[in-house]
């Protein structure tokens, strides 16, 4: 078994889930704050919110280019 590579597989699949976790988190909370009536610039927020949806959905589709083998031909 070529245990360098299983670590280097290891290692990148837990970055990436960390990324996508802490992007979807940001968003789901930059929401919140843009929702709060006190808030000075509300769509500042949620257009960051917005983007860190969208970069949490190009980061999935990614992987799920990298796993399905009809798109990697």
């Amino acid at each position: 078994m070529k245990w360098l590579e299983l670590l280097t597989v290891a290692g990148a699949t837990l970055i990436s889930a960390a990324t996508v976790v802490t992007l979807y988190s940001l968003g789901v909370r930059l929401t919140a704050i843009a929702a709060d009536a006190q808030q000075t610039s509300p769509g500042v927020k949620r257009s960051l919110a917005y983007m860190c949806f969208g970069l949490c959905g190009v980061a999935v589709l990614v992987g799920l280019y990298l796993i399905i083998p009809y798109f990697s031909k």
